[in-house]
C-alpha cells in the first residue's frame, strides 16, 4: 500500500504543467481577473517546498494532499478562442458529471441553509462539489450509508512536516484515530482543530461529524462564506478557495471542475461514482483507502453493510513498465498511520455496551440514551480509530435518523463510539441494537431496546362548560352543542379519551356499566347512521371537548348521556324531549249571524 499512497502524495511536475494549462485558459476566458485577485500572502505548494509551520489561518484541510484529476473539459469549437483543453470521450465526460445521490443531495441542502442563513454569500453547491471532487473523489465514489456518513473514514496523510504542515494531535484520535499528529478527515477533508470551530449539524442528528457529507459540505460552505465574502464576486471567490488549501494549482484545479459542474451534472447511484486515477493522481488525498485510488469509470461497490464484506474498492494490480504484473513487496504499516486496508485493528478483542443497560422510549419519542460502545483488547485497554457499525434488528418501526437502520461511527481516543440519536416509532415492544466491528462479524455485541406505550392522560374530574337547559322536540336535533372540560388535580387535562353513551336511566342507577339506550337522543356515524355510543372522543389542548350534534327519534322524555374517561370518572347529563307543541286548526268557528231574532207571537184572547 504504501508505494501506491506515495504515487498519489508526490506533486509531479506533468500535473502541475496540466493544472496550470487550464488556470491560464480559465484566466483568458472564464475567470477574468484570476491571477491578479490572487493575493500574494497566499503562497504555491510547490514540488519540493517545506511548509512553514502552521499560522491562526492554517487552512481547512492543513495543506494536505487533494486529487489533481481535471476535468473532461472539451476542445473550443472556434479556432483561436482559447487554447486546447483536455479532453475525454463522450461516455467518459458524462460519467464524470455524474454526483452520487448522496453527496448531491448534501451539496444542494447546504446551498438552500446558507441562503437563508448568509443570503450576501450567493454559494453555489457547484463551489462544493467541485471541492469534494478534488478533496475526497465525492466521497469515495459515494460510499455513504442513508444519512450520508462514510462507511469508512476518509483520512489525509498524516501532518508531521513530511512534505506538508506538522500539527501535532488536537482531537485525541476522536476523529482521525491518530493521537500523535492530526489528519484531514472526511469527505470535505477537514482537520479536526478546523473543525471544532467549522463543525456544523448538516442533516439534523444532533451531531457535528466530519465524516458525515451533510455536516462536512454545511461546514465547508459556511467557512467558504466567512468574513462577509460574497462568492458571486470573483476576488471573493479565489480568496475562499484558497482558504481551503493555499495552492494556485489546487485554485485552478477547483475552479475547472466549478466551471465544469455549472455546465450540468446529474444524479447517480451512490457508490457508484467515478473515483479518482491513482496514476494520474500524484496530489491525491489518501482517504485511508475510501477517498483515494479508484479507476477511471464508474463501477459498482460491493455493499458495506453486508457482514463480513471487504468495505474496500478492489485494488488495480500495479504494472511495471513493460505491461506487465508487478508482485510489490509484503509491507508493515507504520505504527503511526493505521492501515486503511485494514477494517479495523486486529487488537479489538469485544465490544462492550456501555451507559444505559436498557434504551427505553415512549412509543413515537426520542430515547433519552444513545446507543454507545467501547471497543477495548483482550486486557481491556481502549482502542482507537475503529469503525462500528449500529444496526437495529427485531420487528420494530425504530429508526436512526434519515429513517436509517444502520449507521457507521468511529471510535475515539477513549474507544467509544456513540450511535446518533435512536427514535422509537408507534411500534411498541422490544429490539436489538446489534453492534459490530466494521468487516469483523466475530466482534459484536447486542444493546436491549424497549418502545413503552404512550401512557393514558388522566381526568380526575369533568365538567359541563355551560349551564344551560339541553331541550329538543321529536323528529329533530339539540339547538346547544354539548361542551364538556376534563381536568387532572385542578389543571386542565388535555388528550384524554373519552367515551359517550346514551345510557337507559334504571341501568345508570344500577351499575357503574350502564346499559346502551335503544330509543331516544343518538349520534350519527360517517354514513349517518344512528349510533348511541362514541369511542373516539378526545380533550384538547385546554381539556375541552365538543361532542358531535345530537338528533332525537320520535320517542318523548328524559334520557340520560353518560360520559366516562379511560380511568373511570364520569358525567352524567340530562338530554329532555318533547312532543311539538299543539298547533291551531284551520277549521272555521261559529260566528253571530246578522239576522234579528224572531219575537214570539200572543195568542188570542177569548172572547
Amino acid at each position: 500500500m504504501a508505494p501506491h499512497i506515495g504515487r498519489r502524495l508526490r506533486k509531479g511536475a506533468a500535473t502541475t504543467a496540466v493544472a496550470a494549462v487550464v488556470m491560464a485558459a480559465l484566466t483568458a476566458s472564464q475567470a477574468p481577473g484570476l491571477a491578479s485577485t490572487a493575493r500574494d500572502r497566499h503562497h504555491d505548494s510547490a514540488a519540493g517546498e517545506t511548509p512553514a509551520p502552521p499560522s491562526a489561518d492554517t487552512p481547512i484541510d492543513g495543506g494536505s494532499s487533494y486529487h489533481t484529476d481535471l476535468p473532461p473539459l472539451q476542445k473550443p469549437g472556434k479556432p483561436g478562442t482559447s487554447i486546447d483543453l483536455p479532453g475525454l470521450p463522450d461516455d467518459a465526460a458524462a460519467a464524470e458529471a455524474g454526483i452520487p445521490a448522496t453527496v448531491l443531495d448534501a451539496y444542494k441542502k447546504a446551498e438552500s441553509a446558507l441562503k437563508e442563513s448568509k443570503p450576501g454569500c450567493n454559494l453555489p453547491w457547484q463551489l462544493l462539489a467541485a471541492i469534494g471532487k478534488v478533496e475526497s473523489g465525492q466521497a469515495g465514489g459515494g460510499r455513504v450509508d442513508a444519512e450520508g456518513t462514510t462507511y469508512k473514514p476518509i483520512l489525509g496523510p498524516v501532518l508531521n512536516g513530511n512534505g506538508f504542515a506538522r500539527i501535532t494531535d488536537t482531537d485525541g484520535g476522536a476523529y482521525d484515530g491518530d493521537t500523535t499528529h492530526d489528519r484531514a478527515v472526511g469527505p470535505m477533508q477537514f482537520i479536526p482543530s478546523t473543525w471544532a470551530t467549522w463543525g456544523r449539524d448538516g442533516n439534523g442528528d444532533g451531531e457535528k461529524n466530519p465524516n458525515n457529507i451533510y455536516d462536512a459540505a454545511l461546514a465547508a460552505g459556511a467557512y467558504l462564506c466567512a468574513g462577509g465574502r460574497d462568492l458571486s464576486v470573483k476576488a471573493d471567490l479565489d480568496e475562499a478557495i484558497l482558504g481551503y488549501n493555499r495552492s494556485r494549482e489546487y485554485l485552478a484545479t477547483v475552479l475547472s471542475w466549478f466551471e465544469y459542474y455549472k455546465k450540468g451534472t446529474h444524479e447517480v447511484p451512490d457508490g457508484t461514482g467515478v473515483l479518482p486515477d491513482p496514476d494520474k493522481n500524484s496530489g491525491g488525498s489518501d482517504g485511508g483507502g475510501d477517498g483515494g485510488g479508484g479507476s477511471e469509470s464508474p463501477r459498482p461497490l460491493p455493499d458495506p453493510t453486508k457482514p463480513g464484506g471487504d468495505h474496500s474498492p478492489t485494488p488495480e494490480p500495479p504494472t511495471t513498465g513493460d505491461g506487465g504484473i508487478e508482485t510489490p513487496a509484503p509491507e508493515t504499516p507504520s505504527p503511526e498511520t493505521p492501515s486503511p486496508e485494514t477494517p479495523a485493528p486486529a487488537t479489538v478483542a469485544r465490544l462492550k455496551a456501555v451507559g444505559a443497560a436498557e434504551l427505553t422510549a415512549t412509543a413515537g419519542e426520542q430515547f433519552a440514551d444513545k446507543p454507545r460502545v467501547r471497543a477495548e483488547t483482550a486486557a481491556g485497554k481502549p482502542v482507537a480509530g475503529v469503525w462500528v457499525q449500529y444496526e437495529i434488528r427485531g420487528e420494530t418501526d425504530a429508526r436512526f435518523p434519515w429513517n436509517a437502520t444502520r449507521v457507521s461511527r468511529m471510535t475515539g481516543s477513549d474507544g467509544t463510539a456513540t450511535a446518533p440519536v435512536l427514535r422509537a416509532g408507534e411500534t411498541t415492544g422490544s429490539f436489538t441494537v446489534r453492534v459490530t466491528v466494521v468487516g469483523r462479524t466475530a466482534t459484536t455485541t447486542d444493546i436491549a431496546a424497549t418502545v413503552k406505550a404512550r401512557p393514558v392522560p388522566q381526568a380526575d374530574a369533568l365538567a359541563r362548560t355551560d349551564d344551560k337547559d339541553l331541550k329538543a322536540e321529536t323528529g329533530g336535533s339539540f339547538a346547544d352543542a354539548v361542551g364538556v372540560k376534563a381536568s387532572y388535580k385542578g389543571k386542565a387535562a388535555a388528550g384524554v379519551p373519552v367515551t359517550a353513551t346514551m345510557i337507559v336511566d334504571d341501568a345508570a342507577k344500577a351499575t357503574d356499566k350502564p346499559t346502551e339506550n335503544d330509543k331516544g337522543p343518538y349520534f350519527k356515524d360517517a354514513k349517518g347512521k344512528a349510533v348511541r355510543t362514541l369511542t373516539t372522543l378526545k380533550t384538547d389542548a385546554t381539556g375541552k371537548l365538543v361532542l358531535p350534534k345530537i338528533y332525537t327519534d320520535d320517542h318523548a322524555g328524559t334520557f340520560l348521556l353518560r360520559l366516562t374517561t379511560a380511568d373511570g370518572t364520569t358525567l352524567t347529563i340530562e338530554l329532555t324531549v318533547t312532543e311539538p307543541a299543539a298547533q291551531p286548526t284551520d277549521e272555521p268557528s261559529a260566528e253571530p249571524t246578522d239576522q234579528p231574532t224572531a219575537e214570539p207571537t200572543s195568542a188570542p184572547t177569548a172572547q
